[in-house]
């Protein structure tokens, strides 16, 4: 699907969607549980789709009522009916499951798509190796064998949160205390603090021993639990922008007291001079002219690509540090963002870690590629909306991996959106 977007000044207010974190484990923990759980509020974007349905091959009963899912979960680890587990493009769902489903003891291969195998696994790799364990990749599958065990283990904390999340999805279930030491830097800490609380919440403890030291206690079992999945502050992100640099918008859905990493995204505005009423359930944000200045990317790598285009829109310039880790998503998402932006007339360079804005002049082209990746897609999307010409970007389909309903959003804020081309 391509799609054109129009110069626009939105208005009005808009319903943040779920949170896919919160969804994700929220669904896992359910399925773990002997025992029947509602989980309200979900949004069925290919990630949530791709983990229920990993969580049915895994033996659970899940039922799907209209935003809420009745989940009935597993005995036991006896109840495989499938072997082949394909993750499409979630990150989350592979490296959350591969140590959940070691736990069969069986032969499960996974599979993925576009990027999603490319994307660095070697933290999984070493310990299966460590432990005897089977574990092969390919450019088509990753296939295990063998059940993870209780113990000590040493993970990087610069790579990704959900190998250590993974983790403590499945070692208490095991017979012996466990261990996680966490090798610095510790980045995205609050994602492991959403899966400690969600774990929490259906009877499981996990606790930081230190800033950098996870205990898991042994034999314990996930109990079922009702929960309502809140808003989603990654996707917020993308309205914050909008209504940062073009017209008044408020959003609602949202707990204004979450642990999400995300939330920065409202301190990063307001440092920037961004106007920020704080509502029962969300927020409004006025329109203004951003001050370009430092923003560390540590906690929050997702907000990086709508940050881009916040700097696109700032005075002065600004300066994105510790954006490593956006080279490993769906797409390389700084190169992805410089090259778009580029056309967009963006004075824009990057090293490995870092990305400089620095003003932008007219722009020299058009027409933009999603890099087939849905973050890609919302930010340029909000960018079009202040250019003084519609932009076409192509295969913008992809947003449908984490927020389907992203354009009608956008239309219910008065934005002029048409689709020019819908071959998905």
């Amino acid at each position: 699907m391509d799609i054109k977007i129009y110069p626009s000044k939105p208005s009005g207010t808009i319903k943040v969607p779920p949170s896919k974190s919160m969804a994700h484990r929220a669904i896992i923990c359910a399925s773990l549980a002997n025992g029947t759980s509602t989980i309200k509020n979900i949004g069925y974007s290919q990630d949530i789709l791709t983990t229920i349905d990993g969580m049915r091959k895994l033996g659970a009963t899940i039922i799907e009522d209209n935003s809420t899912l009745h989940i009935t979960g597993i005995k036991d680890f006896n109840s495989l009916n499938d072997s082949i587990i394909q993750c499409n493009e979630s990150g989350s769902t592979l490296r959350f499951f591969i140590p959940i489903f070691s736990l069969t003891g069986k032969s499960i291969r996974f599979k993925g798509k576009n990027r999603l195998l490319k994307r660095p696994q070697e933290i999984y790799e070493n310990i299966f190796k460590e432990h005897n364990l089977k574990y092969v990749q390919t450019d088509d599958y990753i296939e295990i064998m063998g059940k993870i065990k209780s113990g000590n283990y040493n993970i990087p904390g610069n790579i990704s949160s959900q190998f250590i999340s993974g983790l403590l999805f499945s070692l208490p279930l095991l017979e012996g205390n466990s261990t996680i030491n966490i090798i610095p830097p510790f980045e995205s800490k609050s994602y492991v603090d959403l899966t400690i609380d969600m774990l929490s919440k259906f009877g499981i403890k996990v606790y930081f021993k230190d800033e950098n030291k996870i205990i898991i206690l042994g034999n314990q079992k996930y109990s079922p639990s009702n929960y309502e999945v809140e808003g989603d502050f990654s996707q917020l992100g993308f309205f914050a922008v909008l209504g940062a640099i073009n017209n008044t918008i408020s959003c609602t859905g949202l707990n204004t007291n979450s642990k999400q990493g995300d939330k920065e995204i409202i301190d990063i505005l307001k440092t920037t001079n961004i106007k920020i009423d704080t509502l029962e359930n969300g927020y409004t944000f006025y329109p203004s002219i951003p001050k370009g200045l430092p923003i560390n990317l540590e906690n929050c790598p997702d907000l990086g690509p709508i940050l881009m285009v916040l700097g696109m829109f700032s005075s002065g310039k600004m300066h994105i540090f510790n954006a490593k880790r956006l080279r490993y998503k769906e797409s390389d998402r700084i190169e992805a963002m410089e090259t778009e932006l580029k056309k967009l007339g963006v004075d824009i360079i990057s090293d490995e870690d870092n990305i400089f804005i620095n003003g932008r002049k007219e722009p020299t082209e058009y027409n933009l590629y999603s890099h087939l990746d849905h973050r890609i897609v919302m930010s340029l999307a909000v960018a079009a909306t202040k250019l003084s010409k519609p932009i076409i970007i192509k295969d913008a389909h992809v947003i449908d991996k984490s927020y389907p309903n992203f354009f009608d959003d956008l239309k219910k804020l008065g934005i002029h959106i048409e689709i020019i081309n819908n071959n998905h």
